[in-house]
């Protein structure tokens, strides 16, 4: 393969910035409103785009800094803003995310933030969770997963044991959280999810547009998670210290990691372990959904089989969907993020681990110019990932299977299931019929028989 030349700029990246990650993270807790201690136009950029992907009204509110703040720095401007969001939206957390700006002139946040509740606290005030999130040092992933760490750092207290669980889940859709949320329901098993913006992020139509959205895990909830009999986190590329392992270090709750459960063989191990912890056997209605996976996968294998793809997006969902695509037959030849978390290429290899297939290129910390240019000389067949994959897919005249974040030229992004045996048929069915799509659209005379 051509080496890549080592460039000081990025042409179209594959990631997005940490306060983003973070909103979405915040926007996930019952009662909290997003708050980016920085410029104006951060809090703008985000809101469209994660508007843009998820079809719902989001607020997320900024201290707004100005030249004047960047010199003498952003302090008044921090305790002014949150002073704002509690009489304007009364919420009962405040999530607070830094910026580039704020990172780069050295604002003490923690100290600002102690000197307001000082100023101004009040036993009715609102908690406030603080995360540093500098978007010129890593992706929206990282800034997702530090939030959910401080969250419980910031938020959990020693409880009393009870019959809960946790789980981190990741950064998927609001159907993924809804049908992890019916999973534990049908195991007998009361879940913790954290975050759930399974409400708040593809909520119904109302009359009236409530600042705050229903839903959200509650607060009550992540207090008491010292006290569950387990957590379960999601995640093949994890950083050192994530909820689950504050949670391990602090209180000693029982942390089980494991990828996303994509496929076959990553939702019986996840399915396998809620069993153990349930005590209860795996409920009937998925066991019958397995079998008909594998029937459809038999009746479907001749149409996709060999066919070589690109996998790109966030670490987590590459290893994930690497895994799914090798058990129906498709050969990843390239696997791509702008995520650097070092650990994808040993996340791919073991979900790899035992299947009778080549492993693929693995690339940390490119862009979509990386990824064209390697996917080009690979030949591929089959683009997955998000919308920002779109240009390259119709360049080269390839279709593209949209999953992940963020999908802003189709409707329904936050409605796709990846998750467990019925997201795996979700995607086996699209998949299975994209190529045959193409297949029929290639064909000079076409065909409506198979």
């Amino acid at each position: 393969m051509t080496t890549m030349p080592s460039y000081t700029a990025t042409t179209n990246a594959c990631k997005l910035c940490k306060p983003l990650g973070a909103s979405l993270a915040f926007r996930g807790i019952e009662n909290c409103v997003p708050f980016l201690h920085g410029s104006q136009g951060c809090a703008t950029y985000m809101r469209r785009y994660i508007i843009s992907h998820f079809n719902e009204p989001i607020d997320i509110a900024s201290s707004s800094l100005g030249e004047k703040q960047a010199i003498y720095g952003g302090g008044a401007n921090l305790k002014l803003g949150l002073k704002n969001v509690t009489t304007k939206y009364a919420p009962k957390i405040i999530g607070v995310a830094t910026t580039c700006l704020t990172e780069t002139i050295g604002d003490n946040v923690p100290m600002i933030l102690a000197e307001y509740q000082k100023e101004f606290g009040t036993a009715d005030s609102p908690l406030v969770v603080h995360v540093s999130t500098p978007s010129y040092a890593g992706t929206h992933m990282e800034g997702f997963n530090a939030a959910i760490k401080e969250i419980v750092d910031q938020l959990t207290v020693e409880s009393e044991p009870n019959a809960t669980i946790n789980l981190f889940s990741g950064f998927i859709s609001p159907a993924d959280i809804r049908y992890l949320r019916e999973v534990c329901s049908d195991f007998d098993l009361d879940a913790t999810i954290l975050p759930d913006y399974s409400d708040t992020l593809d909520g119904q139509a109302l009359n009236d547009y409530p600042l705050i959205p229903e839903g959200g895990t509650p607060l009550a909830a992540i207090r008491a998670m010292s006290g569950a009999r387990a957590s379960i986190e999601f995640g093949a590329t994890l950083p050192a210290e994530t909820g689950g392992k504050v949670l391990e270090r602090k209180f000693g709750t029982k942390l089980y990691q494991t990828g996303l459960p994509i496929g076959i063989r990553a939702t019986d191990t996840l399915f396998a372990r809620l069993a153990e912890l349930s005590g209860n056997k795996i409920p009937a209605k998925y066991v019958a959904a397995r079998g008909r996976l594998i029937d459809s996968m038999v009746d479907g294998h001749k149409y996709i089989f060999g066919k070589r793809a690109v996998v790109y997006g966030e670490e987590d969902l590459v290893v994930g969907m690497t895994s799914f695509l090798a058990e129906i037959g498709i050969h990843v030849v390239l696997c791509a993020s702008g995520g650097k978390s070092g650990k994808m290429a040993s996340g791919v290899a073991a979900a790899l681990a035992g299947m009778d297939c080549e492993l693929p290129v693995v690339k940390e910390d490119v862009d979509f110019f990386d990824i064209e240019t390697m996917a080009r000389e690979l030949q591929v067949d089959l683009v997955i990932g998000h919308s920002k994959g779109y240009a390259f897919a119709r360049k080269e005249n390839l279709p593209l299977i949209r999953v992940g974040f963020p999908i802003h030229d189709r409707i329904g992004g936050q409605r796709i299931l990846h998750l467990g045996y019925h997201g795996a048929q979700a995607l086996f069915d699209l998949i299975t019929n994209t190529v045959i799509e193409k297949k029929q659209g290639d064909s000079p005379v076409g065909y409506s028989y198979m």
